[in-house]
């Protein structure tokens, strides 16, 4: 019994330890020191995976001659394949008014006509609607959707913690996060990094909480907090392959994974992982197993937005559906390079 005791106190004493001393843990450790239970998803590993090519400086600054992970991260990433990287949906398109200029960009939703007839004809693609949006009663056997590859092209990877809190994230310290990574002022990416930062730096939306994560560290901190649990599952979309850009998916079965309160975290566009991390309210998440025209096999991760009531009436997943917010429940698709977190069935259970 004695040394029972001995070994529970050991036990007890090593992980307060740990947890004290989480700041010094890397990334992974910190995960599952945090989240015990909590399989890390795959675009984390592959994200922490490309983290470890990269060199640091005696002083902790990395050594980042290449923005957004090409070169000395990524080498195998052609040239041709970068405009993929995406900004992706749901993230503020919300609470903000879609701009009149950007609308012709998104093609039209599977099943819905009218939402845009004032479009010029030139401006819509008639060979290839996709379904950004849609909403959850097509969520079933049998339904056939026209979407754009879920399979993301952003090979930013995961910093620890106390690198990128070295680095500025503000916006009145553009000069300096652009000499920092050895962006042109006036090039492309310039022109995201500047996006990213005010998209995280602009206030909530109504029913929305934020956070955007320059570090796992801090996406695992945001998601504990929010959602007050460390029993939590995280999911994302997998892709088996190379995909067309558009093509006709069949859904072959739909599995719910959560129902009410929950976080996903996007992947923004930076030169290093930075996550767009948010609660919109009410939702229900689904994993939605679908096979591509081409015979790829996807297991996607839809988010459906339960109550909308109190966003904007001009966004852009209203004006698609042609719907007013609070009519019905919305979805979309997660792209392979984000995280749904929610609490496990336990959990819940619990409270």
């Amino acid at each position: 019994m004695e040394l029972h005791h001995q070994y529970y106190f050991f036990t007890l004493f090593s992980v307060i330890f740990v947890v004290s001393h989480a700041a010094n843990l890397s990334p992974e450790v910190y995960w599952r020191v945090k989240l015990p239970n909590t399989p890390m998803p795959t675009p984390i590993k592959d994200a922490l995976h490309i983290s470890e090519k990269i060199a640091y400086n005696g002083d902790g600054n990395t050594k980042i001659s290449q923005p957004w992970g090409v070169g000395a991260w990524y080498q195998d990433a052609p040239e041709n394949e970068l405009h993929k990287v995406r900004q992706p949906w749901g993230v503020g398109s919300w609470y903000q008014a879609a701009p009149e200029n950007e609308l012709h960009k998104v093609r039209q939703p599977w099943g819905v006509g009218s939402w845009y007839n004032d479009a010029a004809k030139k401006d819509l693609n008639d060979n290839h609607p996709v379904t950004p949006y849609f909403f959850e009663t097509d969520l079933h056997q049998g339904k056939k959707m026209n979407l754009q590859s879920l399979k993301n092209y952003n090979p930013a990877p995961i910093l620890p913690r106390k690198v990128v809190d070295s680095i500025a994230f503000s916006s009145d310290k553009i000069e300096e996060i652009l000499n920092h990574f050895s962006v042109d002022k006036d090039s492309e990416r310039a022109k995201d990094i500047k996006k990213t930062i005010k998209m995280c730096e602009e206030p909530a939306g109504n029913g929305e909480v934020k956070h955007c994560a320059t570090s796992l560290e801090s996406m695992v901190d945001f998601t504990l907090s929010h959602l007050g649990t460390n029993n939590i599952i995280a999911i994302s979309t997998e892709v088996e392959k190379e995909t067309p850009e558009v093509q006709t998916y069949t859904i072959e079965k739909v599995e719910e994974k959560a129902n009410g309160k929950g976080v996903v975290c996007h992947k923004v566009a930076y030169p290093y992982a930075v996550h767009f991390c948010h609660d919109v309210g009410s939702t229900r998440t689904f994993m939605v197993s679908m096979v591509g025209a081409d015979g790829t096999k996807v297991n996607a991760v839809s988010v459906c937005h339960e109550d909308t009531a109190s966003m904007n009436p001009k966004a852009l997943p209203f004006q698609l559906l042609n719907v007013k917010p609070g009519d019905k429940p919305i979805c979309h698709f997660t792209l392979d390079d984000q995280i749904a977190l929610f609490p496990s069935q336990n959990a819940l259970a619990e409270n």
